[in-house]
């Protein structure tokens, strides 16, 4: 992880990937399109996606490059801000499908709770880490953010990455992404942010 001035970008890239989706009123809307780099020329992304097809993307002249890197458990502190990908349970609780650690400078990053796109019913909570409870099977978090709280069920199997600064140097053909990409009126793809996964690291969220 690069600690140096380019950092400051980082924390606030991280600050625009996974925040709320572009209002009705907010042209264009955002995508998210998760895959695997097929080429990248020049300013010119080509994905192929998870159904086979494969989506051309313009990169912005300012495109904001984030690498995810493999974590664990042991690595979500108390008090530490994560974003979760969850799916809601019966009880009211989430249980994570992926965790991701938020370096400290991007702490308050889309903090909430909101519906999220990886799966039918899937949710997403950005929170600050209140309470922990560590179990044979897991651990139990109870995630509070401005308006409320949620608890979190995190298996012992399940995924938890942590950002760290990129550049286009990361977006190699066979690579796994995400790419947050805006569709023009013409009906390109435009992008300024991708999180892409380090070592051959899928991006769970």
């Amino acid at each position: 992880m690069r600690l140096d001035t380019s950092f400051r970008l980082t924390a606030l890239a991280v600050g625009a990937f996974l925040v709320l989706a572009p209002s009705a009123a907010q042209q264009p809307q955002i995508s998210r399109i998760r895959g695997t780099v097929a080429s990248l020329d020049g300013t010119a992304l080509t994905v192929t996606t998870r159904d086979g097809s494969e989506q051309k993307i313009a990169l912005a002249s300012d495109a904001a490059v984030l690498g995810l890197v493999k974590s664990s458990l042991s690595d979500i502190k108390s008090g530490a801000f994560i974003g979760v990908t969850g799916m809601p349970q019966a009880d009211g609780s989430q249980k994570a499908v992926e965790v991701h650690i938020f370096p400290e400078k991007a702490r308050g990053t889309g903090e909430g709770f909101r519906p999220w796109d990886l799966g039918p019913g899937s949710t997403m909570t950005n929170a600050t880490v209140a309470e922990q409870v560590v179990s044979n099977d897991g651990q139990s978090l109870l995630l509070k953010y401005k308006d409320g709280e949620k608890k979190i069920v995190v298996g012992t199997d399940t995924p938890v990455v942590s950002f760290v600064d990129g550049d286009r140097a990361d977006l190699k053909p066979g690579a796994k992404v995400i790419v947050f990409a805006a569709r023009e009126g013409d009906g390109t793809l435009t992008s300024k942010r991708i999180a892409v996964g380090r070592d051959g690291l899928t991006p769970p969220m």
